[in-house]
């Protein structure tokens, strides 16, 4: 049975050129949080105190503005960020639809980045084989596939990771709806496939900025505010709370 269990979890990133407020600005604005100062080092406190509990069939959405640290809390529940305390544990195979050019090898052809996507998302050989031919229809970059993946556009890759990712049956999906450079008729024609996806695994945490999207896909939600979760609960109370700040 596929789940996951945060409990008090915190994620501290230490700033070492204290000296340089840029530096500090540009980290606080990917990963959300606040900078702590009691300490000689200063520390982007990212996550704070964050409690989860999530079960087959969940599907979550995560609201809150820019820097909130939606992304961050992303990113630990997929085991990229480690708890600086507190702890998480997670059942099942997850699904991580965000950084979509991880696991993507720049000098091999598209089609071998098909089966290496797939591989580092934990699907067999076998499995991805089957899948080629429905993954570049999908993408609709024809020729290209037999390129090295250095000679795609931003684009291109963003296609050739959805593709790949679409295609998949994740046990936990952990999704961004920020998916980069891609243009509005292929992120229309790539927005069914992500609902199929999201539709088929077991749990869904779905970080996003529509209200039309995250009533699609989710029946409850947190909302993130400074890197802690400021409510949680039924989808439609957490969205009139945020709204209504």
């Amino acid at each position: 049975m596929v789940s996951i269990e945060v409990r008090n979890a915190y994620v501290d990133f230490p700033i070492f050129d204290a000296k340089t407020r840029s530096l500090k600005k540009r980290v606080l604005g990917k990963v959300g949080g606040k900078i702590g100062t009691g300490a000689k080092t200063p520390i982007i406190e990212a996550l704070q105190d964050i409690t989860l509990s999530l079960a087959d069939g969940d599907r979550v959405g995560l609201v809150g503005h820019n820097g909130a640290g939606k992304s961050t809390l992303l990113r630990l529940l997929a085991g990229i960020y480690e708890p600086t305390r507190g702890h998480t544990r997670v059942a099942g195979r997850i699904a991580p639809v965000f950084d979509l050019g991880v696991g993507l090898d720049p000098e091999v052809s598209g089609r071998e980045n098909i089966l290496i996507r797939g591989l580092f998302l934990g699907m067999s050989r076998a499995q991805m084989k089957k899948r080629v031919d429905d993954i570049a229809e999908f993408t609709e970059l024809g020729d290209y596939l037999h390129l090295p993946l250095r000679t795609y556009s931003a684009g291109m890759r963003v296609r050739l990771a959805l593709g790949v990712v679409t295609t998949i049956d994740p046990e936990i999906l952990v999704l961004d709806e920020g998916l980069g450079a891609i243009d509005a008729a292929f992120l229309a024609k790539a927005r069914e496939r992500l609902v199929d996806l999201a539709r088929r695994s077991g749990i869904l945490v779905f970080a996003s900025h529509s209200d039309e999207l995250l009533r699609e896909l989710c029946t409850d939600a947190v909302w993130m505010d400074e890197g802690r979760i400021r409510a949680s609960g039924e989808l439609g109370e957490v969205l009139s709370v945020y709204k209504g700040q």
